[in-house]
């Protein structure tokens, strides 16, 4: 290689280094006359571009939301009060009964024929006490003697009622109005007092459980409103429904309290067994002061927004209310006509040049 050649590689290895350490140094008067990558503070400082709010009165209610399930207004297995031979069911599977409609027999006979035994001997000791009230009137017996003849007659009164409840309980009655299940057993067997012969159950109304957590044990009253949905295929309906029950106490194990509302099932839509989601409102006002969640900041138990004032980010403690899903209540802090900072939350900091890019 020629020696003006390797003169020229040396001095251009050497500028390169030079312009290298350099830069730094230079950069920035290069810089200084570019704004194009977003705004600039008087002071020198980059502004933050955020997008604001400006607060205003709002309706708002704190809502709890749980899953819930159906159950009957009234629901029981059906069993005899007395052991013996089926010989008689008397009801359709499925099908719809009144209370007091007889479904299922006993066989009674022997109960039939002691009672027709009592009534006969009932029937003569009737007779003789009226015998011996004649004769008491005549002092022609003595009180004792008609006092026994009373006695006999009660006595039989009464084993001709105990017989009666016996027989009764050889028949099957419906406790309530409902629809009859799928029946356990045919004619012909004998059960017993533990035998389940059929299901009653009684759909309207319709009956919804469910749990809020424990912290709303004091919110949550009789009367109160609730709204439920449940799927049937494709399709959500939704209903509503008083509260008419709460449990006194909070379960251990989940730290949740079971509350029982009750809804109309005329048309018999709702089916017990069903899955349901509920909501439920607690409290409500429509001249709250509400900020969305995600801009409260939360620094060791304090809660704050930043506020936009005259360019700059300011940080304002607040006391935060009742929740939503999006939104939280503030109790004291901030007021109406106040411009909130919605976004870019965890870069601000405490007078921290902003520009606004969008206001609500």
């Amino acid at each position: 290689m020629k020696k003006g050649a390797k003169r020229f590689v040396v001095i251009t290895i050497i500028v390169v280094i030079v312009v290298i350490i350099a830069y730094p140094k230079i950069k920035p008067m290069f810089s200084s006359s570019d704004n194009g990558g977003g705004a600039q503070s008087s002071a020198g400082r980059r502004a933050l571009n955020v997008k604001g709010e400006v607060l205003r009165y709002q309706q708002m209610a704190e809502q709890v939301r749980s899953t819930g399930t159906l159950s009957a207004e009234e629901d029981v297995e059906l069993s005899f009060e007395a052991a013996g031979k089926l010989i008689k069911i008397d009801f359709v599977e499925g099908s719809r009964v009144q209370k007091g409609q007889l479904l299922a027999k006993v066989n009674d006979a022997p109960l039939q024929a002691q009672l027709q035994k009592l009534q006969a001997q009932l029937k003569l000791a009737e007779e003789r006490l009226y015998r011996q009230n004649v004769l008491l009137e005549r002092d022609a017996i003595s009180r004792e003697a008609y006092d026994q003849a009373v006695t006999e007659t009660e006595t039989l009164n009464a084993d001709i009622a105990l017989v009666e409840a016996r027989i009764a309980e050889t028949e099957l009655r419906a406790p309530f109005d409902g629809i009859i299940g799928l029946r356990y057993v045919s004619e012909g067997a004998y059960v017993t007092t533990s035998t389940k012969i059929v299901r009653l159950v009684k759909l309207n109304p319709i009956k919804i459980d469910f749990s809020i957590p424990g912290q709303y044990a004091n919110d949550v009253q009789t009367g109160d409103i609730i709204r439920f949905s449940v799927q049937t295929g494709d399709r959500i309906d939704t209903y509503s429904a008083p509260v008419y029950a709460v449990e006194p106490e909070i379960t251990t194990d989940t730290r949740s309290l079971v509350v029982r509302a009750r809804s109309d099932n005329s048309n018999e839509r709702l089916i017990p067994g069903m899955y349901a989601s509920v909501e439920l409102t607690l409290a409500s006002t429509n001249n709250a002061i509400a900020v969305p969640s995600e801009s409260i900041v939360s620094e060791l138990g304090v809660s704050k927004v930043f506020l936009y004032r005259d360019g700059v980010a300011v940080s304002q403690e607040i006391t935060p209310g009742m929740r939503t899903e999006s939104h939280v209540q503030v109790l004291e802090g901030v007021n109406i006509g106040d411009t909130l900072i919605t976004s870019g939350i965890l870069q601000l900091r405490e007078n921290m040049p902003v520009e606004l890019d969008a206001l609500e």
